[in-house]
Parts: C-alpha cells; sequence; structure tokens
C-alpha cells in the first residue's frame, strides 16, 4: 500500500465549511450515542438493580432502530438530508430531555424508558443514512477518500470520549446530569447541522440545500425496491455485506458477551474498559493511515485485513490478558479503519448520489440485525461447548467469511477512482518547472 508524501493531504476536507460542520455535528451525535448507554444503564440499576430491565430498555432501542432502518434510508433520499439532521437531532435531544428529567425528579419508570428508547432508536435510524450519504456532497471528488477517514476519526474519537466520560459523570454527579448533558450535546449537534450549507458540486454554498433533487418521487414501497434493484446489482456490495453479518454476529456475541466474561474472570472489569479503548484509538491511528493511502484496490484490501477481528477472539480463548489482548483490539482498530474508510468512498464513487441513502440503510440493516443474534447465541452454544471452543469456532467463522468475499471477482478488481485522481497531479512531463 502506497501512501501520499503530502501529509497535508489528510486535512484537505476541513478547508469546507460544510464538511467542518457535518464533522462537528457527528462526532457529538457519536459523543452523546456513546455516553448515553453507560449513564442510561447507571439509572436503571439504581431505579430496579435489574439487569433484565436494562436489556429491555436497551433492547427496545435497538429493535426500533433495525425495524425502521429502511424507511430512514428511503427519507434520507427523498427529503432534504440536512433538515432529517438538524430535526433528528432536536428530536433526540428533547427525548434526552425528558429522560434526564424523569431520573432527576424521581418519576422515571421503566416502561417509560422503554418507550423513550423506542422514540432515540427511531430518530436514529432516520439519521443515520442521511448523515452518511451527505458526506460526498460536502466536499470535492478528489478529497473524497481523507473526507471519509476525518469524518470517521471524528465519529471514534465522539465514541472514545462519551465512552470514556459516560462511567466519570455516572459517579461524580449521578446519571440524570449526565442525560442532560447528553441532551445539551444533540442540540449543539444540531446547531452544527444548521450551518451544513451545500450544492450539488460539493462546494460551500449560501442556502442550505442539498444536492439535486429529482423532480418527482415514486411511493415509498416503489423507492424501497428501487433501493434494493440498486443494493443487490453489484455482487462485491452484497459479498460485503453477508461477510460483515456473520462477522458482526460473531464479534458480537464472542467480544461483548462471552469476552465480558472472560475478563470478569480473568483481568478484572476496570481493564476491559481500557481494552475496548484500545480498540477506539486503533481506529482513530487507522484513520490518518487510509486518509493517506493511495491504495486502487483498497476495499480488497480493508476486506481481506476484516480477518484480523479473529486475533481478539483466539486472545480471549488462549491467553486472556490485558497487555495481549489490548494490542490485538488496537491493530483490530487499525485494520477496521482501512476497511470501513474504503467501504464508503467506494459506495459513495458508485451508487447514484439520489439512491445512496437506501444502498446505505440495507447495508447498516444487513449489519444490526446481526448484533442481537450473536448476543443472543453466544451464551447458549458456550454453555453447550465451553466458552473457548465458542470463541475459536468464531475466530474460523471470521476467517471463512473473509475468504468467501474475497471469491468475488467484482471485488477484486473494483478500483477507488479517487486514488488516481490523487495521483495525477504528481505526474508532469520532462522539462516541467
Amino acid at each position: 500500500m502506497s501512501l501520499s508524501p503530502a501529509g497535508s493531504q489528510t486535512f484537505l476536507p476541513l478547508r469546507h465549511r460544510a464538511f467542518r460542520q457535518l464533522a462537528g455535528g457527528r462526532l457529538l451525535i457519536y459523543f452523546a450515542n456513546a455516553m448515553a448507554p453507560v449513564v442510561l444503564g447507571f439509572a436503571v440499576l439504581d431505579l430496579t438493580g435489574s439487569t433484565t430491565d436494562l436489556g429491555f430498555v436497551v433492547g427496545a432501542r435497538s429493535l426500533a432502530n433495525v425495524v425502521l432502518l429502511l424507511l430512514g434510508g428511503v427519507v434520507a433520499d427523498r427529503f432534504s438530508r440536512t433538515l432529517i439532521l438538524q430535526g433528528s437531532a432536536v428530536g433526540a435531544a428533547l427525548v434526552q430531555a425528558v429522560v434526564a428529567l424523569s431520573v432527576l425528579a424521581g418519576w422515571t419508570s421503566i416502561p417509560l424508558l422503554v418507550v423513550l428508547s423506542v422514540a432515540n432508536g427511531a430518530l436514529s435510524a432516520l439519521s443515520l443514512p442521511a448523515s452518511a450519504a451527505l458526506t460526498p456532497q460536502t466536499v470535492p471528488a478528489d478529497v473524497l477518500r481523507p473526507a471519509n477517514a476525518l469524518m470517521r476519526m471524528a465519529t471514534n474519537l465522539g465514541m472514545i470520549v462519551g465512552a470514556s466520560l459516560g462511567g466519570v459523570v455516572a459517579a461524580l454527579i449521578g446519571p440524570g446530569w449526565g442525560l442532560a448533558g447528553n441532551a445539551l450535546c444533540l442540540f449543539l449537534a444540531a446547531l452544527c447541522f444548521r450551518g451544513v450549507r451545500i450544492t450539488a458540486s460539493g462546494t460551500d454554498s449560501g442556502e442550505p440545500a442539498d444536492a439535486a433533487e429529482p423532480a418527482e418521487r415514486s411511493r415509498p414501497l416503489h423507492e424501497l425496491k428501487e433501493g434494493w434493484r440498486e443494493f443487490t446489482a453489484r455482487t462485491w456490495v452484497v459479498a460485503v455485506v453477508l461477510q460483515f453479518t456473520v462477522v458482526n454476529a460473531v464479534v458480537a456475541g464472542g467480544v461483548q458477551v462471552l469476552g465480558l466474561g472472560v475478563a470478569d474472570d480473568t483481568f478484572g472489569r476496570g481493564l476491559w474498559g481500557a481494552v475496548l479503548a484500545a480498540q477506539m484509538a486503533g481506529a482513530v491511528a487507522g484513520g490518518f493511515l487510509a486518509a493517506r493511502s493511495r491504495a486502487r484496490h483498497a476495499l480488497f484490501l480493508g476486506v481481506a485485513l476484516v480477518v484480523l477481528e479473529a486475533a481478539p477472539l483466539v486472545v480471549l480463548a488462549e491467553a486472556p490478558g490485558a497487555l495481549l489482548l489490548g494490542v490485538a483490539m488496537f491493530l483490530n482498530g487499525v485494520a477496521l479503519e482501512q476497511f470501513g474508510v474504503a467501504w464508503d468512498v467506494s459506495l459513495q464513487e458508485n451508487i447514484p448520489a439520489d439512491r445512496l441513502a437506501r444502498v446505505y440503510s440495507y447495508d447498516a440493516l444487513g449489519s444490526f440485525i446481526a448484533l442481537p443474534i450473536g448476543e443472543m447465541v453466544a451464551g447458549p452454544v458456550a454453555t453447550r461447548i465451553g466458552v473457548r471452543a465458542a470463541l475459536l469456532w468464531g475466530a474460523a467463522l471470521v476467517v471463512l467469511a473473509t475468504g468467501a468475499a474475497l471469491l468475488s471477482r467484482d471485488l477484486r478488481r473494483l478500483t477507488v477512482a479517487s486514488a488516481a485522481a490523487e495521483e495525477r497531479p504528481a505526474e508532469q512531463p520532462a522539462g516541467a518547472a
């Protein structure tokens, strides 16, 4: 993999105000979304002390998110994406404010928290496709790869800080005030999104408009079918999503469920947080590497590196120690960012802009469905065959799913157009000044 000789290329997207505003808003959103489950979890445990109740509250959000993701893609391709982001951020802020008030005033209840979690999940489902599809409209095409890398670095940074502060805030000043701070961050995100003013060419303009909208829109069901046809028309898209359906299910069950139990029995809960932070730190470092990469077959490389998802599973099974696991998670984070940036760029360069959000929604649906499946299956499987065997079989499934995806001829042939565009300015005829 070759790297751009000019490190400044990494930060070129920051010259565009629309990109800065979008990145700032997404950082705040991801900060809030990473912090919210932690402080809300403590609030539920303070209320009832029941992990079952906590599962209901968190699960309600995930379920609403999965159910409405496809609708979110249709809405994002049908209406102004900037307005969707502003509205969903304000709506989420109001929901979190109500949650915070109910906790601080002492009149909260599990049914109320479940209802509010459903509302939060629905708002997240509306905003996710819109935010992902909006990035290429904020920068010129020749800086699309560093733009995606910087965007992912911003969201990863938000998740690191949010997850780290959640427990501290809940312990020092209480979950209620943590939720109130969460609501404030969401309001600030809405203000950032208000500053996203773009044109179809990806340059700043004076009006908060999205790319040119089709003159007419058909029925939502027809649009869903249209998005499905766009999603399935490219075998490399289907191959990668199927790969991650398996990988996400394995990792959700192996790391988030079985890994938590292994950590509790070996090196302790406190260091488990440091291990997870190591993965996010690796993701930030990987973002800088991906931003400067000029690999033309970037998605093929990124898909191949996903095999490193097996490394933490093997460490948990064979040598569960915080240091070795932290190294494996850091390298895993670096590798996943190479995939993540290449995936975003590949979709944005190959999917028509007016259908991109719907394709993102099908992609997210395939990923999110796998998470609860993996989490629910991991425990029974480990009970039947043992934790070590379950982790090793999970690692084998990651390797097999990655190998199967790499068999796609379309994936092997796919190139990144922006990589070639970055190379051309450096090529000068002989004798050029």
